[in-house]
């Protein structure tokens, strides 16, 4: 591109190939010239690289290196090769822009006229690799009235302001093809200069040029883009999209590109005007105007609003290139008006709020005493999915299907507390000697009511339970990851066994960590399914909030970096960009960690009649007594117990899964029959809970409950 110019303005490097002839004696006769500075950056790039997570495949090894001679430095550098110096140099673009979208940027083709405010944006542009090629067309040279915005050197005074581009991006990544057309743009020259390109950004000072290139554009149905350094203000034109739109949006009228040659700086003024908005314009820049060719020869330019040109410009190319919205039409990125608008920030929310009090158990008696201890009885999400009612010497616990959930499938988990809330009220009534009859009644989809009838009655094991059921509760804690004992596991397995369950438990270190990491990639599928993602989060109580019912933050137990990572995970915008990524492997951490320091992970199951059965919900709620005797067994043997809910725990069918999270039904299924092998659950057998349980540090924060209507009158 450079016939005629002299050496001087060289701008693009050669590469050498060490193992071809004719190039090792090229570099050899470099070598043997003093004046030339030898510098190998492999090794200290491929250190690099090996830091690097996640790379993509690059397909290239040692034979891609290439050796660059830069002529206007005097130096030779070795490089690895162009897809390996591109993944280094652009990992830190990631994620805001992904591999994908940078493979897809690769492919614009960009033309810019004008290299002042173009130099900002060519060199933006190369910077962050949202381009394949750049094509650049000035005929100025460098002056020193142009380093108050471009980012030249006195060295490049009399250079060329295209080639001065073309050599910094050149020193930035040598394997970017650059193009420079030195006589700027012409009738002549047009067509060649627009040929193959994506995008045309136009920053010349000629306004007849810049109504030839629109027509041209426009004629080849390529996007024109400009920036307007003063307040910010940036121009796009969809001629992509919009092929009979008039250029400059029609604020011209019916002028025609030939009709601005040759005008005069004075004649000119009107068409600035209705371009450029005189209204619009800043203070400054508008009583500056009055003063040109009288106290200033030119227009003013600031260097920082030329950079965020290029900022603004290389936003617009990403859009047009990875198919986002951009319509035709301008804004302001304005920063004076942004500076105007400061304003204190709002106080971050309190993540880490004191405990309250733990609340006093009930030392309530008679009908009101089994209320409270039924009411206590566990619930995912502490929903507390059921109504209680006495009447007639009967207390009635129904399920409330309005407090279920996606992952409620069925209302299998629903009918699992109804259960548990059942033989709560079972054991109060026996302590308080009013323990009778009780049945289970099913109906349709959702109906399920457990009845316990008050008269004078107790049974011993149901009597010692009571105190155990008051102060049952979950705990989050870190264990110490020591092992539990087959004593304990034994214990277990008699007590789920008594009540009409099982119990199957591992506790060897690589079944932990294999049951931790099937847990983690479940909490990930939450996440990231909008649907359960939503619900999770309704299911939390932040400060303030009522913590009655859900699940109050504190109980959770988090560090306070895991709080963070809780409160950017609440956003469902953010999850919705992890998924588009298929990321967030870092969303099981906490469960993750958690199991990792458990002395055992362990599942209460029973013998499920099929899915669909009218007995199935009455079989769920009578595992819902099994787990309540295994829970206060557990914590007699002196283990922290913590419930675990994976998406696919009330799923019994492929089918099922795919109501619950469509995107990921394969992968629950299969992390549900690994898991499920893991722990040696028959094929028979329904999953009643999945517990965690270790040895820690007790709590300090309960889930508290709804208050009980009537309760306070009954007898």
């Amino acid at each position: 591109m450079l016939i005629g110019r002299p050496e001087s303005d060289a701008y693009r490097p050669t590469l050498l190939n060490e193992y071809d002839r004719t190039d090792a004696a090229a570099l050899a006769r470099l070598r043997a010239d003093r004046r030339i500075e030898f510098s190998d950056l492999r090794a200290a790039l491929r250190a690099e690289l090996d830091e690097l997570l996640d790379l993509p495949e690059l397909l290239e090894g040692k034979e891609a290196d290439r050796w660059v001679f830069y002529p206007w430095r005097r130096t030779v550098i070795a490089l690895p090769g162009p897809r390996t110096l591109r993944a280094i140099r652009l990992d830190r673009n990631r994620n805001k822009v992904t591999h994908a979208e940078q493979d897809l940027l690769a492919r614009q083709r960009i033309g810019i006229v004008g290299l002042s405010v173009g130099h900002a944006v060519a060199h933006t542009l190369a910077v962050e690799g949202v381009c394949g090629l750049l094509r650049l067309a000035d005929f100025d040279d460098l002056e020193l009235t142009n380093l108050n915005r471009v980012p030249g050197t006195l060295l490049d005074i009399g250079v060329n302001k295209a080639v001065v581009a073309a050599r910094r991006i050149a020193e930035i990544d040598p394997y970017l093809p650059v193009e420079v057309f030195h006589e700027g743009l012409n009738a002549a020259n047009m067509d060649a200069f627009l040929d193959g390109l994506s995008i045309v950004v136009e920053e010349c000072d000629s306004l007849d040029i810049k109504f030839a290139v629109r027509e041209a554009a426009r004629d080849r149905r390529l996007p024109v883009l400009m920036e307007t350094s003063d307040r910010g203000l940036l121009d796009v034109e969809r001629f992509d999209l919009e092929p009979d739109r008039s250029p400059f949006h029609g604020l011209l009228g019916d002028v025609r590109a030939a009709d601005l040659a040759g005008l005069t700086t004075r004649e000119k003024a009107p068409f600035v005007a209705r371009i450029l908005d005189a209204h619009s314009l800043s203070d400054r820049l508008a009583a500056s105007m009055v003063e040109v060719g009288e106290t200033l020869s030119s227009w003013p330019q600031l260097g920082s609003e030329v950079q965020l040109g290029g900022a603004s410009i290389a936003a617009a190319v990403r859009r047009i290139g990875m198919g986002l919205k951009l319509p035709s039409g301008r804004t302001r990125i304005d920063l004076e008006q942004c500076l105007d608008e400061l304003a204190e920030p709002l106080p971050a929310e309190d993540l880490s709020w004191p405990a309250e009090p733990e609340e006093r158990r009930s030392t309530s008696s008679g009908v009101t005493a089994v209320l409270e201890c039924a009411q206590l009885a566990p619930s995912g999400g502490n929903t507390q999915p059921w109504t209680l009612a006495v009447a007639d010497h009967t207390v009635t616990i129904s399920l409330a299907p309005e407090r279920s959930s996606t992952m409620d499938i069925g209302f299998r988990a629903s009918a699992l507390s109804v259960g548990a809330a059942l033989h709560n009220a079972r054991s109060a009534a026996s302590a308080q000697d009013l323990l009778g009859a009780s049945e289970l009644i099913t109906g349709g989809p959702g109906a399920l009511t457990a009845v316990l009838r008050l008269e004078s009655g107790s049974d011993s094991g149901l009597t010692r339970d009571y105190p155990a059921l008051l102060a049952r509760h979950t705990n989050r804690q870190l264990g110490t990851g020591a092992p539990m004992g087959r004593a304990a596991g034994d214990r277990l397995a008699a007590a789920a066994k008594a009540a009409g369950g099982n119990f199957r438990w591992v506790s060897a270190r690589p079944a932990v960590e294999s049951a931790a990491d099937l847990l983690a990639k479940s909490d990930r599928a939450r996440f990231l399914t909008p649907r359960l993602h939503e619900e999770m989060f309704s299911e939390l109580r932040w400060p303030g909030e009522d913590p009655r019912s859900g699940l109050d933050v504190r109980t959770l137990l988090l560090a306070p970096d895991e709080l963070v990572k809780l409160d950017i995970g609440r956003r469902s915008d953010v999850m919705a960009r992890v998924r588009s990524w298929s990321g967030g492997n870092a969303l099981g951490e906490s469960i993750r960690d958690r199991v990792l320091s458990s002395s055992a992970v362990a599942v209460v199951t029973f013998d499920a009649p099929p899915p669909g059965d009218p007995a199935e919900l009455a079989a769920y709620a009578r595992a819902g007594g099994v787990l309540q005797k295994v829970w206060v067994e557990a914590e007699r043997c002196g283990l922290a117990v913590h419930p675990v809910s994976p998406v696919f725990l009330f799923a019994r069918s492929p089918e099922e899964l795919r109501t619950v999270s469509a995107e990921f039904a394969d992968t629950l299924a299969s992390l549900q029959g690994r898991f499920l092998d893991l722990l040696g659950v028959p094929e028979q057998e329904a999953a009643a809970l999945v517990l965690r349980l270790s040895y820690a540090a007790d709590v300090t924060v309960r889930s508290r409950r709804l208050p009980i209507p009537g309760a306070d009158t009954c007898g």
